[in-house]
């Protein structure tokens, strides 16, 4: 599996199973994928846990007011960056969550080239933190609950969404 770990300070930890396996890179050779979402809560968060080419998947990560952050962390080469940037805001605007995206930087062995382009979007889509590209760097954001909460309140489109299920 391509597992994604978050651990929180005191040690436990939680795990998320990459679910859309990159064909183009043979990923569906080498791993099995994931079958579940999964939904940690820290300190008042709904967070959800995606990796990379899930990112293109927006069924995979519909939000039907289950979580309040996705977290992505990617592989996410350079030609392709724009629509990492284009994806990102979509999927924040369309679920009315935090979105942070987090990918690498540099090449891999393989001549791939990344370059970063990590940020955090707020659900209006504005984008509230970014990391220079190609640098390795942290980035701090502040994420508001009051302010989601009241974005939600006034409007409230996940209401209107049908439902279905994925299996």
């Amino acid at each position: 599996v391509n597992r994604f770990l978050l651990v929180e300070p005191g040690g436990t930890v939680h795990f998320y199973d990459k679910r859309h396996l990159f064909r183009m890179a043979d990923e569906h050779l080498h791993y099995k994928a994931g079958n579940a979402r999964v939904i940690v809560e820290w300190r008042g968060w709904r967070i959800l846990p995606l990796v990379c080419y899930d990112l293109r998947f927006p069924v995979w990560s519909r939000n039907l007011n289950d979580y309040d952050l996705a977290l992505y962390v990617a592989n996410w080469p350079a030609p392709r960056s724009l629509h990492w940037q284009a994806l990102l805001t979509a999927r924040a605007i369309e679920n009315q969550a935090y979105v942070a995206g987090c990918n690498r930087v540099g090449s891999d062995g393989n001549g791939c080239h990344y370059r970063g382009d990590s940020r955090v979007i707020n659900p209006q889509g504005e984008i509230i933190a970014t990391a220079d590209a190609h640098q390795a760097t942290r980035i701090d954001a502040e994420l508001s609950m009051m302010a989601l909460r009241e974005y939600r309140e006034k409007f409230p489109a996940w209401r209107d969404a049908d439902e279905f299920r994925l299996w």
